[in-house]
C-alpha cells in the first residue's frame, strides 16, 4: 500500500494558487493542501501554518520562487521547510526527493495517447507515492490510469464541478485536487 493513501480523509485536495487563499484552505474540511505559491522568503512560514492546523501540505517546486527545481532546492526544502512532500513534473526531482525520504507526487500532463505512454514509463522509474494526472476531467482516461498502474491518481486540473470531483472518485481517482475555494 502506498502511504499517501493513510493521508487523505477528504477526497478534496485544496489546491492553494495564491497566499491570500490560504486562510480559506486551512478553514476547508481538505486535510491536504497542495500549496501552488511560496517564495524563499514565505514557503517555511506558510507551510508551518498548514502544519500547525493539522494538514499535510505538499510543495510544487516549480512554483516556489528563489528555490530551484533541483537536488539543492530540493534539499534546502527537506532540511529548512519541511513539507509532507512535494510535486514535481520532473521524474528526477521524484528521484531526488524519495531518496531523501519525503514524499513525492509526480504531476502529469495527459495531452494525448503518446504522454499516457511516456509518463508510465517515467513514473515507473521515478517511483511517485501517487500521479497527478491533468487536466482531472476526464474520467475514462483516470479510469484507464488506474488500470495501467497501481499508484494512487490524483485527479486534477480543470476541475470545476462537484459533478466532475465526484465524476473523477467514480473513474477510480484517490483523490481530487481543486483551485476553485467554493469546493473545498
Amino acid at each position: 500500500m502506498y502511504p499517501i493513501v493513510d493521508l487523505v480523509d477528504h477526497q478534496t485536495i485544496a489546491a492553494v494558487q495564491k497566499t491570500e487563499l490560504l486562510d480559506l484552505a486551512l478553514e476547508s474540511q481538505a486535510n491536504i493542501i497542495f500549496l501552488l505559491t511560496g517564495t524563499i522568503f514565505n514557503v517555511k512560514d506558510l507551510v508551518e501554518r498548514v502544519r500547525n492546523s493539522g494538514k499535510q501540505v505538499f510543495l510544487h517546486m516549480e512554483f516556489l520562487e528563489g528555490i530551484a527545481a533541483d537536488r539543492t532546492g530540493l534539499s534546502y526544502v527537506v532540511e529548512h521547510v519541511r513539507p509532507t512532500g512535494i510535486i514535481s513534473t520532473r521524474s528526477n526531482l521524484i528521484r531526488f526527493a524519495k531518496d531523501m525520504n519525503l514524499m513525492a507526487i509526480q504531476r502529469m500532463f495527459l495531452i494525448d495517447r503518446n504522454a499516457v505512454v511516456k509518463g508510465i514509463k517515467a513514473v515507473e522509474q521515478s517511483l511517485p507515492d501517487a500521479i497527478e494526472v491533468m487536466p482531472g476531467i476526464m474520467p475514462r482516461i483516470i479510469r484507464e490510469m488506474t488500470n495501467l498502474t497501481p499508484l494512487p491518481i490524483i485527479a486534477g486540473g480543470l476541475v470545476g464541478t462537484q459533478k466532475e470531483i465526484d465524476e473523477a472518485l467514480e473513474a477510480g481517482a484517490l483523490a481530487v485536487s481543486v483551485g476553485s475555494s467554493e469546493l473545498w
